[in-house]
């Protein structure tokens, strides 16, 4: 295991500024939507795509959205964990190398963290964006959703990059 780095300049934190904007902008949406749509209202933009006020009391996908339930401190808890344990992984990582990696490790801290902020204020997660084709809705999520999703698929094309660099740097061509 290689030697932790010293100081933030160093480390992945130097994604920090990446985390910080994505979580202001996941708070300053979901406050924009709370104080101009009423609970459920929605506004219509595209065939497919529609701004809504909800209120999610779970987790992902509303799984466990039942109000003043035992989840929300479940939920915020275990974000402020993963969150956490991220930013420790992101001290111990070189700022400079494996950049989508580090940049996906922010921005699945702030994802974690803008929801953790809403259970905490609110007791809920507010979510806005709602996508669906024809009558099929798929569950509206929010800003700290979508840097969750995006985070994990800098990861996954971080791994999908190292993996090319060791089969060409090896000459290996197997599957």
């Amino acid at each position: 295991m290689s030697e932790p780095v010293r100081g933030w300049r160093r480390s992945g934190l130097l994604w920090w500024p990446l985390g910080l904007g994505a979580l202001l902008l996941d708070q300053a949406s979901k406050e924009l939507i709370r104080h101009q749509l009423q609970l459920h209202e929605s506004i219509y933009l595209l065939p497919v795509f529609n701004i809504v006020h909800a209120r999610n009391y779970g987790a992902a996908w509303s799984f466990l959205d039942v109000p003043g339930g035992w989840q929300r401190w479940l939920f915020t808890l275990f974000a402020l964990a993963v969150a956490g344990g991220l930013l420790l992984a992101l001290r111990r990582a070189g700022g400079l190398v494996h950049r989508p990696q580090n940049a996906g490790l922010m921005l699945i801290v702030s994802g974690a963290l803008g929801n953790a902020v809403d259970r905490l204020r609110h007791g809920y997660v507010v979510d806005f964006i709602q996508v669906h084709w024809h009558s099929a809705y798929f569950p509206a999520f929010n800003v700290a959703d979508s840097c969750i999703t995006v985070g994990a698929g800098l990861i996954l094309l971080e791994a999908l990059l190292e993996w090319r660099r060791e089969r060409h740097s090896t000459g290996g061509h197997g599957g």
